[in-house]
C-alpha cells in the first residue's frame, strides 16, 4: 500500500469523528440555552411569552458547565481535525491513488447548518457571559437621555434593565463605538421595560450579522470547492464561533460583518470606506483591518484618499454625535490586562523581580506592541516571500483589468493570464502552464503570486495538490486546469500583498499579542482568514480560540458554584502558559516557513526542473 493510499484511508477514518464532534458541539451549545437560567445563562426578566424562549428547567449547575466544557473541547478538536483533513496531501507519489477514499462534507450543507444554528440561537437566551446585559443597559441609558459613556448601570437604581447588569461591570461605562450604541438604543426603544424583548432584538441584529457574513464569505469562495469548504469551517459552521459570537451575543459580530464586507467591496472605494468606518465605529480595534486596503492602495493615492476619507467621515460623525467623552473609556480599557493573557504572567514576573509598587501597564503596553510588530512582520514576510519571481519587464506593460468583486470580464487563456502583472487569486496561487513542469522549463516563462500565507513552496508544479486551483485574469476557469478560483486582488495591483492578506496577518498578530484578550476577539481573525489562502495560521488561531474558551468557562462571575472557583482562580491563569506557548510557536513557525519560502537564486527553468525531478 502506497503512502498516498494510507493517507487517504487515515483521512477517511478521521472525517466521521471530526464531523460528529462539530455537530455535537453545536447541539450542546443549543441545549445550554434551551435549558434556561443557569451558571452559563443569565436570567432575563419580562413577560414569559416574549422571546427569547427556554424550558426554564434550572438545570444542575455542574451539568450545564460540563455541557459547555464538552461543547468547547469537541468543537475545537473537531474543527482542528476537519481543517487538517481539508488540506491536500503532500506531493503525490508517481502512480498514487487518484480516487479519494473519503468524501468531504458538502460546504453548502455546512453553511446551511451554521445559518440554521445561528437562527435558532437567536430565539434562545444568550449564554457564556453577561455582556449582553451591559448592551441592554447602555441602550436603556440612551433612551432615558443619559450618556452610556459617562454612566454605569449603578446610576440607574431600580431600573428593570440596568438592575440585571452583573458584577464587575455595574459601574463601567460603555467602551463601544457610536454605531454599536445606536443599535443598542434601537433595541431598548423596541424592548421598553422588558429585558427579554430588548435582548431578543439585539440577538436578531447579532444573528443577522453572523449569517450575512457567512453568506458573503460563501459567495466569495463558491467557485472553489476546497476554499468554500474551508471557509464554512472557519466561519459559518465553526462551533467555537457559534458558541462565542452567536450564543454569547457579542457586539464583535457586527464589526466583523462590516469589515468582511468592506474587504469584498474594495472595487468601490466609497462603499468600502463607509463599511470600514462603520466597523471602527462599532469597535475601535477593528480599525486594524483598514491597514490592509491602505497598503494595497499605497501607490494609488487618489483612490486611497477617497476610501480613507469616507471611513473617516463616518467615524467623525459618529463620535461627534455621542461626544468626546466616548473616547475616555476606550483609553482606559486599552491599558487593561485580561486574566488569561500571558501578559498577566509577565506582570507577575515584573512585580516579583522589580517590586509590587506598580502594575507595569506602560511597560507591558510597549512589550505587546513589540510582539505585535514581530508577529505581523513574520507573517507578512512569509506572505511576501511565498511569491514566485515576477515576469520579465517586457510583459509588464499590459495593464491589469479593473476586476473587483462583482466585476466580470471575458475569460482569458492561461497563457494570456501569464502575461498580465498582478494576476493572483485569493488563494494566491498562479500555476505554471498546465502542460507540466518540463514544458514550463522549456518555455522560460515564470508565473508569480501576490502575497499569501501558505505552506506551498515556491516553484511547486501545477499538479501539486497543495498549490490549489489555478486562475486566469478574471478569476474564471483556467483552460489548462479546468478549475475555478476567485479573484480578489485590488484593481491594478502590481504584485504586492493584497488587502485581505495584510488585514488577516495583522489581526492574527493582534489577537496573539494584545494584553487584553477575550475569546470572541478571535472571531475577526477567523473571518479574515476565510478570505485568504489556507495555511497553518488557521489552526494556530483555532487553537488560540479553544484555549481562551476554556479559560473563560464561563465568562461570568455571578451565579457560579463556589466549589468551582478553581476554574477561574487556578485553570484560567495556568492556561496563560498555553497561550504563551502558542504565541512563541506561531512566531517560530512563521520564521521557519518564510526561510523555506525564500526565493532561490536559480533560474525559473532550473527551478522547475528541480521540482519536477
Amino acid at each position: 500500500m502506497t503512502s498516498e493510499k494510507r493517507h487517504e484511508k487515515a483521512r477517511g477514518r478521521l472525517a466521521g469523528p471530526a464531523t460528529a464532534a462539530i455537530g455535537a458541539s453545536i447541539l450542546l451549545t443549543i441545549v445550554i440555552g434551551l435549558l434556561g437560567p443557569s451558571p452559563m445563562v443569565p436570567a432575563l426578566t419580562g413577560p414569559s411569552w416574549q422571546p427569547p424562549y427556554s424550558l426554564d428547567v434550572h438545570p444542575n449547575p455542574y451539568l450545564v458547565i460540563a455541557f459547555a466544557a464538552a461543547a468547547i473541547i469537541l468543537g475545537g478538536l473537531g474543527l482542528l481535525t476537519a481543517l487538517t483533513l481539508t488540506r491536500p496531501p503532500k506531493l503525490p507519489e508517481p502512480g498514487a491513488l487518484s480516487s479519494k477514499l473519503w468524501t468531504p462534507p458538502d460546504a453548502r450543507l455546512l453553511v446551511l447548518i451554521g445559518c440554521t444554528a445561528a437562527a435558532i440561537l437567536a430565539f434562545l437566551p444568550p449564554s457564556g457571559s453577561g455582556d449582553h446585559l451591559n448592551y441592554a443597559a447602555y441602550g436603556r441609558m440612551v433612551t432615558l437621555g443619559l450618556s452610556p459613556y459617562t454612566h454605569g448601570a449603578v446610576d440607574l437604581p431600580g431600573d428593570p434593565i440596568a438592575e440585571a447588569v452583573e458584577e464587575p461591570w455595574r459601574e463601567e461605562p460603555s467602551v463601544y463605538g457610536p454605531v454599536a450604541t445606536a443599535v443598542q438604543a434601537v433595541a431598548s426603544w423596541i424592548g421598553g421595560d422588558s429585558l427579554r424583548l430588548t435582548i431578543f432584538v439585539l440577538a436578531l441584529f447579532n444573528a443577522a450579522a453572523f449569517i450575512a457574513t457567512g453568506l458573503l464569505i460563501d459567495r466569495f469562495t463558491r467557485d472553489d470547492p476546497a476554499r468554500r469548504l474551508r471557509a464554512a469551517l472557519l466561519w459559518t459552521a465553526n462551533p467555537l464561533l457559534l458558541y462565542q459570537l452567536v450564543a454569547g451575543m457579542h457586539v464583535d459580530t457586527l464589526a466583523i460583518a462590516c469589515m468582511v464586507a468592506a474587504l469584498l467591496a474594495r472595487s468601490r472605494p466609497t462603499g468600502s470606506g463607509v463599511l470600514l468606518g462603520l466597523g471602527v465605529a462599532i469597535k475601535v480595534n477593528a480599525g486594524l483591518v483598514a491597514l490592509g486596503p491602505a497598503w494595497e492602495l499605497r501607490r494609488r493615492p487618489a483612490r486611497l484618499a477617497l476610501m480613507a476619507g469616507c471611513a473617516l467621515v463616518v467615524v467623525v460623525i459618529g463620535y461627534a454625535i455621542v461626544g468626546p467623552e466616548a473616547i475616555a473609556p476606550m483609553t482606559r480599557t486599552s491599558k487593561s490586562i485580561s486574566h488569561a493573557s500571558f501578559w498577566k504572567l509577565v506582570q507577575g514576573w515584573l512585580q516579583s523581580i522589580v517590586g509590587t509598587g506598580s502594575a507595569y501597564r506602560g511597560e507591558i503596553q510597549i512589550g505587546s506592541l513589540l510582539v505585535l510588530a514581530l508577529l505581523a512582520w513574520s507573517l507578512l514576510r512569509l506572505a511576501s516571500r511565498s511569491r514566485r519571481p515576477g515576469l520579465p519587464p517586457s510583459s509588464e506593460a499590459t495593464p491589469l483589468p479593473p476586476n473587483g468583486p462583482g466585476h466580470h470580464t471575458p475569460p482569458t487563456t492561461s497563457h494570456q493570464a501569464a502575461s498580465e502583472p498582478g494576476n493572483a487569486t485569493s488563494s494566491a496561487v498562479t500555476h505554471p502552464p498546465t502542460s507540466g513542469p518540463a514544458e514550463a522549463a522549456s518555455s522560460g516563462a515564470s508565473h508569480h503570486t501576490t502575497g499569501r500565507m501558505s505552506d506551498v513552496p515556491p516553484g511547486a508544479p501545477s499538479d501539486d495538490p497543495r498549490s490549489g486551483p489555478s486562475s486566469d485574469a478574471d478569476g474564471g476557469t483556467s483552460n489548462g486546469a479546468g478549475r475555478l478560483s476567485n479573484r480578489w486582488t485590488a484593481p491594478h495591483a502590481n504584485g504586492g500583498l493584497e488587502a485581505p492578506v495584510v488585514a488577516a496577518g495583522l489581526m492574527a498578530a493582534y489577537v496573539f499579542a494584545t494584553p487584553y484578550i477575550l475569546p470572541w476577539y478571535d472571531g475577526l481573525a477567523l473571518g479574515l482568514l476565510a478570505l485568504v489562502a489556507a495555511s497553518t495560521v488557521d489552526r494556530f488561531v483555532v487553537a488560540h480560540l479553544l484555549v481562551l474558551s476554556l479559560a473563560y468557562l464561563p465568562a461570568r462571575v455571578e451565579g457560579q458554584p463556589e466549589d468551582l472557583d478553581w476554574l477561574r482562580e487556578v485553570v484560567r491563569p495556568q492556561l496563560a502558559w498555553l497561550l504563551l506557548a502558542l504565541t512563541v510557536a506561531l512566531a517560530l513557525w512563521a520564521w521557519r516557513a518564510a526561510r523555506r519560502a525564500r526565493l532561490p537564486s536559480t533560474s525559473a527553468p532550473d527551478r522547475a526542473r528541480r521540482v519536477a525531478g
